[in-house]
């Protein structure tokens, strides 16, 4: 069964991208590659606790909304956030994944939002590039995701 490090699950109001205002719940993954500067969730580079994707579907679903955002520290840095992120949409989830924008958003579900925070590196625009005909996009300021 595979496992994801979890700093926390908690359900709040979504505060960027054009999904703001919309009861969320927030699923941050720990670790992060980067150290961006502006980055609101330091606490979550380390740490956390690892628990299987059933028992995050389990939380996500007690929560009783049906908008999930995965986000971070850098939430694609976890490879097994591919299939949590399939999994909520087979599941009939709305999903996004707040990112930096510096790692390959090329295998996200196509279901999903991806809510670029700020890219720390603008050489790998590129690759989100790429994708914009294949996905929703949001792109805020500021904050979490990466």
């Amino acid at each position: 069964m595979p496992d994801l490090r979890i700093t926390e699950i908690f359900l709040s109001l979504q505060g960027e991208a054009n999904t703001v205002g919309l009861p969320t719940v927030f699923v941050r993954l720990t670790g992060c590659p980067l150290r961006c500067q502006y980055c609101d969730s330091a606490y979550a580079f380390s740490g956390g606790t690892l628990m299987p994707l059933d028992d995050i579907m389990r939380k996500v679903d007690d929560l009783g909304v049906r908008h999930v955002t995965v986000t971070g520290g850098e939430p694609l840095a976890q490879p097994n956030v591919l299939q949590l992120m399939q999994r909520l949409a087979d599941a009939s989830f709305s999903v996004s994944v707040e990112t930096s924008g510096a790692l390959s958003v090329e295998h996200v579900p196509p279901l999903s939002l991806i809510h670029i925070s700020q890219p720390t590196r603008p050489e790998r625009i590129w690759d989100c590039r790429f994708m914009l005909k294949k996905k929703k996009w949001g792109v805020g300021g500021g904050g979490g995701g990466g």
